[in-house]
């Protein structure tokens, strides 16, 4: 994610997607490396979004079938949950926001439900007709419908282009907007998709394509298929009017891209980089770790987002520099980065952004830095210069008070750059790979970081010069630079 504070700033504590109801009572978190929320807390327990998910259960997949009307904006939807209890249930809570709902099953026998208004959406309360028992799988149907430019009592997703159709940008809260679900990057879960467009337009959504269906009115049902674990705020869901380009990657993995429609020519050349761009990066971290990649660019959108295996990107971003280079690039490999760095590897909660953001800022900066576009040290030795103040105001890096920061982006690199000069390039490079290894379909905190970093080097000592880059009130002494200075 490329947006910066004026945009996720979302004010105090960060705008939730719902409010859970105690009823639900702790948040058993099947992951490795989870926290598990305190019995009769609301949502599960993150600190920036404290209604954000709810607990009780683990999904496992879901199925979304979204049948969405261009230029109208209105839709009609399925999804169907495949869980498992993590407790004993007489009631099971998702985050919605905006939707009508029409119909909903447990277990394919008719629950009851009820709509209630939280902090920035609404909870869907669903009561099954017989109560779940801690361990139970059990599937969840809900049938609905809405229009994607309606009032919604939270943050919307839905970005609209000049072509009458829409692409998602979920992240943070905003996946509820789409779909009812379990809107928080603790519970990740397999996907399915069955998107139609009509005539002129093309579907798109995480993972591969399967097969299209052509229906009699014209339209087409696009199916897709992410065999890989995603959180919510990650979906990629859109209909378009686009075109499909196609490629593979030095090693040959399925590269697909989508460009705005009689505009190939321009992006085609810029959506063929990604090769280079992912073996560059395969080069430091393995194998990229999805079946499928590639780049949406889309109008409607003024940013860039990872989507997972579909990273979202604005018309806006693609301009030479003022030197007539290409720099944009470098935000393409922020968001490739991503795919280890948040996709793959996951924050347990939001306060753990900059494991995201710190590595995606690095390594596009060196990527910059070794096509001459930059000098990444300056770039450091600046952030630097303005972190202590930053830290004072909206937190470290490692808890920060909200998203959207300079403390997670530029600061997390800090924390990163400080780490490499404190050990050396080959550890540092060491320890980078083996997070994406050993951690690999999991959540974490800062907290594993700083137990891997130890684990990897051997080096105790690095534990209380992680805590102090970032959980500090003041930046540490810079390795190897003595000079460094915050500002006055």
């Amino acid at each position: 994610m490329t947006t910066r504070r004026s945009a996720l700033r979302l004010g105090g504590a960060a705008v939730a997607a719902v409010v859970a109801v105690p009823a639900l009572g702790s948040a058993a978190i099947a992951q490795p490396h989870g926290f598990d929320p305190k019995p009769g807390s609301d949502g599960v327990g993150d600190p920036l979004f404290p209604t954000l998910g709810n607990g009780g259960y683990q999904v496992v997949h879901y199925d979304l079938t979204f049948d969405f009307t261009p230029v109208t904006y209105d839709f009609t939807a399925v999804v169907k949950i495949n869980a498992k209890a993590t407790q004993d249930l007489s009631a099971v809570n998702l985050d919605t926001d905006g939707h009508t709902i029409d119909s909903v099953t447990v277990a394919g026998r008719p629950a009851g439900w009820e709509l209630s208004p939280g902090k920035s959406g609404q909870e869907l309360t669903i009561t099954p007709a017989r109560p779940l028992h801690d361990g139970q799988a059990f599937t969840v149907e809900v049938r609905y419908r809405g229009n994607g430019k309606a009032p919604r009592l939270g943050l919307t997703g839905w970005k609209f282009g000049t072509d009458g159709g829409f692409a998602s940008a979920a992240q943070s809260s905003r996946a509820d907007t789409f779909l009812p679900c379990n809107d928080t990057p603790s519970d990740k879960a397999t996907w399915t998709f069955h998107i139609s467009a009509p005539q002129g337009y093309v579907a798109a959504a995480n993972g591969e394509l399967l097969h299209k269906t052509p229906r009699a009115d014209g339209s087409t049902v696009w199916h897709f298929a992410l065999r890989e674990r995603m959180a919510t705020e990650l979906i990629g869901i859109a209909v378009v009017k686009g075109t499909y380009l196609y490629g593979t990657s030095h090693r040959g993995l399925p590269l697909r891209h989508i460009v705005p429609q009689g505009q190939e020519d321009k992006y085609g050349p810029i959506v063929a980089r990604t090769a280079d761009h992912l073996a560059w990066l395969e080069a430091k971290f393995g194998r990229y770790p999805f079946s499928v990649y590639g780049v949406h660019i889309y109008d409607g959108y003024t940013d860039a987002l990872e989507n997972q295996t579909l990273s979202l990107f604005s018309t806006n971003w693609f301009k030479l520099n003022a030197n007539g280079q290409p720099g944009y690039e470098t935000t393409m490999v922020h968001e490739l980065v991503h795919q280890w760095f948040g996709d793959w590897v996951t924050p347990n909660d939001w306060q753990q952004a900059w494991l995201n953001e710190g590595p995606a800022v690095y390594y596009a900066g060196l990527y910059g830095e070794e096509r001459g576009w930059s000098v990444f040290e300056d770039k450091m030795k600046a952030t630097y210069a303005k972190l202590d103040a930053i830290r004072a105001t909206d937190g470290p890096p490692g808890l920060p008070k909200a998203l959207g920061g300079t403390n997670i982006y530029d600061g997390g690199a800090l924390v990163l750059y400080a780490l490499g000069l404190r050990i050396g390039q080959r550890q540092f490079d060491r320890v980078m790979r083996e997070w994406v290894k050993r951690f690999k379909d999991s959540t974490c905190t800062s907290e594993t970081f700083i137990r891997h970093t130890v684990d990897v080097t051997g080096d105790k000592s690095l534990d209380p010069f992680l805590r102090d880059w970032l959980f500090g009130a003041v930046n540490p002494p810079m390795p190897g630079h003595p000079d460094w200075k915050a500002s006055a």
